[in-house]
C-alpha cells in the first residue's frame, strides 16, 4: 500500500475546509437565546426552508451506502445490486402521503422524535420504549456503514491502520457536539455539490476511457461469469423475488429511520416536506448512476479482496492523482453528513424516549440538550466499535440489517398516523414477534446475507427477511388487537385530535 502525496493534499484541504464549517455552524442561524434546548440544537429550531432541507435530506440518504456499498455489490453480484434503485422510486410518493402528516401532528404538539408521536398516539411509553430502542439499535450499524466508507477511502489514499478514522471520528464528534444539526447541515451543501461534481466526471469520462458503455457492460458479464458464485448484469428468475422485497422493503424501511425524522422535522413547513418528496428523486437518478461504476471498476481490472473498496480503487487508477482526491474527500464528506445526523437522532431518542420518559424528574430543556450533546458522543464511540468489529464481505449489509429492525415500528408510526383502530399493547407484541423473527432470520445467516431463504409448502422463496417479519408483525398486531377488544384490554389514551390530522 503506497501513499498518494497529491491526492491526500487536496484531500485534507476539502476535510479542513468541512472541518471548519461544522465548527462555524454553531453560529449560522443560532438563535439569540443559544442552543440550550433540543429543539434548537437536535433540530435547528425547525427553521430550515425547501432548499436546506433538500441539501439535508439528501446529505441524510445518499450516504456512503449510496457511494460505496451499491456500487460494491453490484461489482460482487451483479444486477441484484440494482435494487436500490427501484426502492428509492418507490419511496418518494410513500414520503409524499406519510411524512407531512407526520410533521404537522409533531410540529403542534412539540414531539422531536418519532416515538414522541407513538407516545402522544397511543398513550403507552413501553410502545414508545420499544420504537426509541429499535431506532437506536438500527442506527448502529447505518452509521458503522458511515465509518466503514471513511476507512476504505484513507486505506485507497495508502493511510493504513485505524487512526485516520479515529482523528476523523473525533472530528465528527467534537463539531456535531458544538453545533448540533446546523452542522451536518451546512456541509450538505458543500457535500453535494461535490458529490454531483464527482459523478458526472465518473459517468462521462471513465466510459470513454474504456470504450463506452456497451464494452463496459459486455466486460463487466463476462468478468461476473468468473465470479464464485457465478454473477450477471441481468436478474435470474431465482433473483425476483429477492430484489423485489428488498426494493420494497427497504422503502417501508428508509422513512421510518430516526435521521429521516431528524431531518424531516426540521422543516418549518410541512409543504417543505411535499416539496422535497418532489425534488429528491433527482438524488435517485444520481444513484443510479452511482450503482454503474460497480460495473465500471469491473471493465476497469479492478481486483481487490475487500469490495467495498472498489470504487476509491476506481478512482485512484482512472483519474489523475489530484482529482482523484477530490473524489475521494465528496466520498468522505458523504459519509460525515449522515453519520452526524445518526448519531444527533439517536441522541434525540435516548434523552427524550429513554432517559425522559422514565426519569423521576423531567428535565429542563437546557438539561434535554446537554444529555443530549454527550449521549451523541457515546452513539458514535459505539458505532465506530460496530465498524471494527463487524465482519461483513459488504457494508451494504451493515445498512439492510438495520432496515429489518426498523422495518418493524411501521404499524406504530404509519398505521398511526392514519388509524387509531390498533390496541397498543397489541402493537408492542406484534413488535416483538417481528423483531424477533427478523433478527432469527439473519442469525441463521451469521448475519452476513439478509435475504431468507423462506420455506413454505414444500417450496423455498428468498425474501429479504424484513418483509416476512413486518407481515408476521402485523398479523399479530391485528389478531390481538381483534382479541383485546372482545376482552376490554385498555386501549390507552390518544393526546392527539382529528383536527391536527388536517394537513
Amino acid at each position: 500500500m503506497s501513499l498518494h502525496p497529491i491526492a491526500l493534499l487536496v484531500f485534507c484541504f476539502f476535510f479542513l475546509l468541512v472541518t471548519v464549517a461544522g465548527f462555524w455552524a454553531a453560529r449560522w442561524r443560532r438563535p439569540d437565546a443559544g442552543m440550550h434546548t433540543l429543539e434548537e440544537w437536535g433540530l435547528a429550531g425547525r427553521s430550515f426552508g425547501t432548499l436546506i432541507t433538500w441539501f439535508l435530506i439528501g446529505g441524510d440518504l445518499y450516504t456512503a451506502y449510496t457511494v460505496i456499498a451499491v456500487p460494491a455489490l453490484l461489482y460482487g453480484t451483479g444486477a441484484m445490486g440494482f435494487f436500490a434503485v427501484p426502492y428509492a422510486v418507490i419511496a418518494y410518493p410513500y414520503m409524499m402521503l406519510v411524512l407531512p402528516r407526520i410533521w404537522t401532528i409533531c410540529h403542534r404538539h412539540g414531539y422531536i422524535t418519532f416515538a414522541d408521536f407513538v407516545r402522544g398516539r397511543y398513550g403507552n411509553r413501553w410502545l414508545s420504549l420499544a420504537v426509541a430502542l429499535t431506532g437506536i439499535l438500527a442506527l448502529m450499524p447505518y452509521i458503522a456503514l458511515q465509518l466503514v466508507g471513511m476507512r476504505v477511502v484513507f486505506t485507497a489514499l495508502g493511510l493504513g491502520g485505524e487512526w485516520p478514522l479515529i482523528i476523523a471520528f473525533l472530528v465528527l464528534a467534537f463539531y456535531t457536539y458544538s453545533s448540533g444539526l446546523r452542522a451536518p447541515a451546512l456541509i450538505a451543501i458543500v457535500k453535494d455539490v461535490m458529490l454531483y461534481v464527482m459523478v458526472l466526471a465518473a459517468i462521462i469520462i471513465l466510459p470513454l476511457k474504456l470504450g463506452g458503455y456497451a464494452h463496459v457492460f459486455s466486460l463487466a458479464n463476462l468478468t461476473l461469469a468468473t465470479h464464485t458464485p457465478p454473477g450477471s448484469i441481468f436478474l435470474k428468475p431465482s433473483q425476483y423475488l429477492g430484489y423485489s422485497t428488498l426494493a420494497i422493503g427497504s422503502a417501508i424501511g428508509l422513512m421510518l429511520y430516526p435521521h429521516t425524522a431528524t431531518a424531516v422535522l426540521s422543516a418549518k413547513h410541512s409543504n417543505v416536506v411535499r416539496r422535497n418528496a418532489a425534488l429528491l428523486p433527482a438524488y435517485s437518478f444520481v444513484l443510479g448512476l452511482i450503482a454503474l461504476l460497480g460495473f465500471v471498476a469491473l471493465a476497469a481490472g479492478i481486483t481487490t479482496a475487500d469490495k467495498n473498496s472498489v470504487v476509491p480503487l476506481l478512482f485512484m487508477k482512472m483519474f489523475p492523482e489530484w482529482f482523484s482526491g477530490f473524489c475521494l474527500a465528496a466520498i468522505a464528506i458523504g459519509a460525515l453528513v449522515p453519520a452526524a445526523i445518526m448519531s444527533i437522532a439517536a441522541s434525540n431518542l435516548f434523552t427524550r424516549n429513554l432517559y425522559g420518559d422514565f426519569a423521576r424528574t423531567k428535565p429542563t430543556p437546557k438539561q434535554e440538550s446537554n444529555m443530549a450533546k454527550i449521549v451523541s458522543l457515546f452513539i458514535k464511540f459505539a458505532a465506530l466499535v460496530f465498524a471494527l468489529k463487524l465482519d461483513t464481505s459488504y457494508a451494504i449489509e451493515m445498512q439492510l440489517l438495520g432496515g429489518i429492525w426498523i422495518t418493524q415500528i411501521f404499524p406504530s408510526v404509519v398505521c398511526g398516523a392514519f388509524t387509531r383502530w390498533f390496541n397498543p399493547w397489541a402493537l408492542l407484541i406484534g413488535w416483538a414477534a417481528g423483531m424477533t423473527a427478523g433478527t432469527r432470520m439473519v442469525a441463521l445467516l451469521h448475519f452476513k446475507v439478509s435475504v431468507y431463504p423462506l420455506p413454505f409448502h414444500g417450496q423455498v422463496y428468498p425474501m429479504y427477511a424484513a418483509v416476512p417479519a413486518l407481515v408476521l408483525n402485523l398479523a399479530v398486531s391485528w389478531c390481538l388487537t381483534v382479541v383485546f377488544r372482545l376482552v376490554n384490554v385498555g386501549n390507552g389514551t390518544d393526546d392527539t385530535t382529528a383536527a391536527d390530522y388536517a394537513n
